[in-house]
């Protein structure tokens, strides 16, 4: 019954991942909302890198456009920034608060395999 949703859930869901990672993208850039942990960063460092691909591909993924290789790119950036910042705190995600990264980045590895849903701009591009 729910299987006929798939579709638009899976849109709904790429929206969300890219929201998500967009709003780090603005902190880290913008810094708005401020943030202590992100007011120092420089947008020629680490983390100026980082929020540069959050706010682009995060922005890509909202509307659902070159869906697969920005959610690939983002995959990686997520698992990269989960083994440098996180993972030297400690082995547990929930200890090294590495949560958040690990998840992202297999969110995104299933939207790099699965594509942007039925409502994208990839999809609109394919029917016309």
């Amino acid at each position: 019954m729910l299987a006929k949703l798939q579709p638009t859930v899976l849109s709904l869901f790429r929206f969300m991942t890219g929201l998500l990672l967009f709003q780090y993208g603005v902190a880290k850039l913008f810094k708005y909302p401020p943030m202590p942990m992100f007011e120092k960063v420089q947008l020629f460092s680490l983390y100026g890198a980082a929020g540069s691909l959050e706010l682009i591909l995060g922005g890509l993924l909202m509307i659902g456009l070159f869906t697969r290789f920005a959610a690939f790119i983002l995959s990686g950036e997520m698992a990269f920034a989960y083994f440098m910042g996180h993972a030297p705190r400690g082995f547990l995600p929930l200890l090294n608060n590495g949560s958040l990264a690990i998840l992202l980045c297999f969110a995104c590895l299933y939207l790099a395999t699965s594509g942007g849903g039925s409502i994208s701009v990839d999809a609109m591009r394919r029917k016309g």
